[in-house]
């Protein structure tokens, strides 16, 4: 088993990482037969490695979580620690139950990852002292870093994330409700090293105005396909090109929204088959999702060659 770092050193490289590259959230590489394709998986992370991210949230929600049993999981998580090899941060997901979130975390914790993403629990509504006593109960369980994602029918308001924020290891929130109102009571209720992230579908999308009440780092689900986009729509938001931002955002942010918004679960399904049309060996997706219609990859496709084409890159 490898040793984390505590909570305040890896809570430092997200930091830095944050401010170098976007968060990337690879695929989860799957057989036609629905089976799981680790060689895949491995060349899929690698690539990803050399587009530079801030940091590698493997087995998440766009990477599939939700469908891999233990062994798969402990296959993916391995394979992104191997991949990294310290270079940046890996933040593994968790989720379900505390219970089940806890055995996650322990073959997280074995197979090197630096922290953990606690994705929303399973189903039920819960108040907020329920939402509190979940992390409670898996940061008693693990040594790693948590940062909780509150999206769906998870929400804190600001005396709970007071609370959360109190316990030792638990280092940030990735917010995907895109309430900012809400987000920026979080942001000041919070300790001033708390981290805090921008986990909205396409986040690019609401990227300044999340930067604008103190959450300039963002989850980048383009960078899974396009890294050359995702990376240059980065670097004009950091450096205040806006007539740059304007122009992704119109002609290929906005066009992919729509079009992941014509079917649930498009915003997983159209970003694997974003990376199939590029030759990646990262296969279908699981189900409950369905992978786009042949409608549907074609004006992906067509899209694709649009942004791509819009910084100097190529299919």
């Amino acid at each position: 088993m490898t040793v984390s770092a505590g909570p305040v050193a890896v809570a430092q490289r997200l930091r830095e990482g944050m401010a170098g590259g976007v968060l990337s959230f690879p695929l989860t590489s799957f057989r036609d037969d629905g089976t799981l394709d680790p060689d895949g998986f491995r060349g899929h992370v690698a690539g990803r490695l050399a587009a530079a991210p801030g940091a590698v949230f493997p087995a998440c929600g766009t990477g599939e979580f939700f469908s891999l049993d233990e062994d798969e999981y402990r296959q993916v998580v391995t394979i992104a620690v191997e991949e990294a090899a310290g270079r940046v941060p890996v933040v593994a997901g968790t989720g379900y139950g505390w219970a089940q979130a806890a055995r996650f975390a322990r073959i997280a914790e074995d197979a090197g990852a630096d922290a953990l993403l606690v994705l929303p629990h399973y189903l039920v509504a819960a108040p907020q002292d329920g939402l509190v006593a979940q992390l409670e109960q898996l940061a008693a369980r693990t040594t790693l870093p948590l940062i909780a994602y509150q999206r769906g029918q998870v929400a804190f308001t600001a005396a709970s994330l007071r609370r959360v924020a109190a316990l030792p290891t638990v280092i940030g929130l990735k917010d995907g409700h895109s309430d900012l109102d809400r987000l920026q009571r979080l942001t000041l209720a919070a300790p001033e090293d708390f981290l805090f992230f921008n986990g909205a579908a396409t986040a690019e999308i609401q990227a300044r105005a999340y930067a604008a009440v103190g959450v300039p780092a963002y989850s980048s689900a383009v960078h899974a396909f396009a890294p050359e986009i995702a990376g240059a729509f980065f670097a004009a938001l950091r450096d205040g090109d806006h007539g740059t931002v304007d122009t992704l955002l119109r002609d290929f942010y906005v066009p992919l929204v729509e079009l992941r918004d014509r079917v649930p679960g498009y915003a997983v399904s159209l970003v694997k088959a974003a990376a199939r049309l590029r030759g990646h060996p990262v296969g279908p997706v699981r189900a409950p999702l369905t992978d786009p219609s042949p409608a549907d990859l074609t004006a992906l496709g067509t899209l694709l060659r649009t942004g791509l084409g819009l910084v100097g890159a190529a299919l």
